[in-house]
């Protein structure tokens, strides 16, 4: 399993992609996602996941520069938002995002998530741009079962990746199974439930005998889960801290007790059902 930060899943393509790293949903503008992207490179990270809707691409783009690590190093996720899904509009959000972020390629681009009637389209333009050379790996996020089955039905290139809420309260068992079935790797945003999974008792107590935080055990249990998690934080303390769990394994008896907790319960909207 994942070693250390660097460590990576090779995507069906061949790309490899970090196990964890940064994400910077809402994260401000300016000096505030600067310092969270220059701290989490600084302490080892590679992965950094931003978004056109977040509103920080600039500045993300900035931490990425003045971290002095070389481009080439990294992997930098964003997404096409909704009001931009549809072919054309597609490509012109794609180049608006690069811009912003003052590169010249992406490693990932993700549909944000599944826009009735457009989402197809969208994956089409993922496609030409992924050919185009100016993407490396192309995905989606926030898509069940059926989303995927009706990119798969008309695509040329299968996505190689799903960004999903994932977290104790939320396992999403059939939709992992799928993904792996279809070699689409799962990824896992707000995996901490936004901080409400860190007072859950179980969790506690198991980071109790493995001498960790809770964050800790979590985003260990999303990685022997073999998900790629990115957590979020603007503290540096807390981006080192969230990054520690490369030193110790869980039990299977803990995973499972872990896999347990599952409610099916959502922090976020549900992709069948979200009016943005």
């Amino acid at each position: 399993m994942a070693l250390d930060l660097k460590s990576t899943v090779k995507l069906h393509n061949g790309v490899e992609m970090p196990w964890f790293g940064l994400g910077v949903f809402k994260v401000k503008e300016g000096s505030e996602v600067i310092d969270s992207v220059k701290a989490a490179i600084k302490n080892g990270y590679i992965s950094i996941d931003t978004a056109a809707v977040y509103k920080n691409e600039e500045g993300v783009g900035q931490g990425i520069k003045e971290s002095g690590v070389p481009r080439e190093e990294l992997f930098i996720t964003s997404k096409v938002w909704n009001a931009d899904q549809g072919y054309e509009s597609t490509l012109k959000a794609f180049d608006t995002s690069l811009e912003k972020l003052g590169l010249d390629y992406l490693d990932l681009y993700l549909i944000h998530w599944p826009v009735k009637g457009k989402y197809v389209e969208t994956w089409k333009a993922l496609e030409k741009l992924y050919k185009n050379g100016r993407v490396k790996a192309i995905g989606v996020s926030n898509h069940h079962v059926h989303h995927l089955k009706d990119i798969l039905a008309e695509a040329e290139i299968k996505p190689m990746v799903n960004q999903v809420e994932y977290h104790p309260h939320l396992t999403q068992k059939e939709l992992h199974e799928f993904c792996k079935s279809e070699g689409i790797q799962l990824e896992a945003w707000s995996p901490l439930k936004q901080g409400e999974l860190l007072n859950e008792p179980v969790i506690a107590e198991i980071g109790e005998k493995y001498q960790k935080s809770a964050a800790q055990v979590i985003l260990r249990w999303d990685l022997q889960n073999e998900v790629v998690t990115i957590p979020k934080s603007i503290k540096e303390h807390r981006i080192i801290e969230n990054a520690s769990i490369f030193d110790f394994e869980l039990s299977s008896e803990d995973m499972e007790r872990i896999n347990s907790l599952n409610k099916n319960e959502r922090i976020g909207s549900d992709p069948d059902n979200f009016n943005f």
